[in-house]
């Protein structure tokens, strides 16, 4: 029963995933968009309220802010979704395969376009969107451009969200962007999750994460399972 923030992220963790916004997608949903409307149970849970405590909308960015061992991005069918530190490692396992972004790029797997966006996110330690587009040089005429690539780069997780930042409360806050490695920085007592990655093969990864969709949906149709997991 999801009453509160906390209630999601325990639930969360004990998921392993889930798409980010009130649609399963044919696949899996902590936060249906009407649960407060109806059955199986009344909750406070509303989205766009603005209550940190009971709105998914707000809960998106406190994960990333106030834990590190639950990632959002666009991470499925080119959506928003949570990924936890434990499932992290084998959706890293299927997607990069152990590749950094220099190799996928001169491996023609990542785009030009992507590979600007990544280098200016590199060289900080936080990036707000439009600053991103201001050091990797887009102009105007590039907005879709962006936003593919920037899509890219989170399926192949290779970056992922991990704030938002306002210059003062009147303005809209701008998300802000990281690295997938300094999202996870390995520390003394938390695992690092690039280095477990890297032990197990894109098989047994894709294996686990299908037995933990099954689980969670038993009717989940085989396509769809496959592009979930391999993006």
């Amino acid at each position: 029963m999801i009453k509160n923030f906390n209630n999601f992220t325990q639930a969360l963790i004990t998921a392993g995933f889930s798409m980010g916004g009130g649609g399963n997608d044919g696949i899996f949903s902590l936060i249906p968009w009407h649960w407060n409307e109806a059955p199986p149970y009344p909750t406070p849970v509303a989205w766009h309220t603005g209550d940190p405590d009971t709105d998914p909308w707000e809960w998106r960015i406190r994960v990333v802010q106030e834990r590190n061992d639950i990632a959002y991005a666009k991470l499925f069918f080119k959506k928003s979704g949570f990924i936890t530190r434990e499932f992290y490692a084998y959706f890293l396992a299927v997607r990069r395969k152990g590749a950094d972004l220099a190799y996928a790029y001169e491996s023609g797997t990542i785009s030009h376009a992507a590979k600007r966006i990544y280098d200016a996110i590199h060289a900080n330690e936080k990036i707000s969107v439009p600053d991103i587009k201001k050091q990797a040089l887009f102009s105007s005429e590039e907005k879709s451009a962006f936003d593919r690539a920037l899509t890219e780069l989170q399926m192949g997780m290779y970056v992922t969200i991990c704030g938002t930042y306002a210059k003062h409360p009147a303005v809209m806050p701008a998300t802000l962007f990281c690295t997938t490695e300094k999202f996870f920085k390995a520390s003394n007592t938390e695992p690092d999750v690039f280095a477990i990655a890297a032990k197990i093969s894109p098989e047994e990864a894709a294996a686990k994460i299908k037995a933990r969709i099954l689980e969670l949906n038993p009717s989940a149709q085989e396509k769809k399972v496959q592009k979930f997991i391999f993006g």
